[in-house]
């Protein structure tokens, strides 16, 4: 029945929701232990949120050259972060009622983007971010198509911003247009994507269980 109200899903459908706010929090621990430095000026002290991008406390060596204390409590809210979005990803595909092949290629696309976002801390630090984002964009063009079709604008519009955020942080980065501008367009857009994929969750735990939402389709 279309009106039958429909029971919440299992509960840890709601841990990416909480593993993003835990990579919140880890993010502050982190930035507060950040010892100083800045590409607009390798001598500020701490942790600038006007100058500093995310990637600066994944080193080991702060910009100031100082040992970076923040790097395993970054390293943590990463991986916390990555694992938090290959459930998600993983998750989200029934909330749209996708075929099974849809779903899977969401799905692989989704957690493949994360498994490339993981390995920013290392040398290839530029290729992790296009080859994430390239697979990101696969899995969010699909997740949008399925906004679009079960109809949820508010949902569909958020997540257009974020996308239009990404493209603006590639361009910058690319370009260097504006490039002291960056490190604040980052954060802006960590927050948005943040909420989005958030009530995403929140959409998909309240779908029902995954049984009786794949037994509709």
């Amino acid at each position: 029945m279309l009106n039958e109200k429909r029971p919440p899903g299992p509960w840890w459908r709601l841990l990416p929701a909480g593993g993003m706010g835990l990579f919140a929090v880890l993010y502050g621990v982190a930035a507060a232990l950040y010892p100083g430095g800045s590409p607009a000026d390798k001598t500020a002290p701490g942790f600038s949120w006007l100058h500093n991008y995310w990637c600066n406390l994944l080193t080991a060596v702060a910009i100031n050259g100082q040992p970076n204390p923040a790097q395993p409590v970054a390293l943590l809210a990463m991986g916390v972060l990555c694992l938090s979005l290959m459930l998600f990803w993983y998750c989200l595909p029934p909330l749209f009622q996708f075929g099974a092949r849809v779903a899977g290629l969401v799905r692989s696309a989704g957690i493949l983007s994360m498994v490339a976002a993981g390995f920013l801390s290392g040398e290839q630090h530029d290729l992790m971010i296009t080859i994430a984002c390239l697979l990101g964009v696969v899995a969010l063009g699909a997740a949008f198509a399925g906004l679009y079709r079960t109809r949820r604008l508010g949902l569909l519009g958020l997540g257009a911003l974020c996308l239009l955020l990404l493209g603006v942080n590639n361009y910058v980065y690319y370009s260097q247009h504006f490039i002291e501008a960056l490190p604040v367009v980052q954060k802006i857009t960590f927050v948005l994507f943040l909420l989005w994929f958030s009530l995403l969750s929140g959409a998909v735990y309240k779908q029902g269980s995954l049984r009786a939402t794949y037994a509709r389709q």
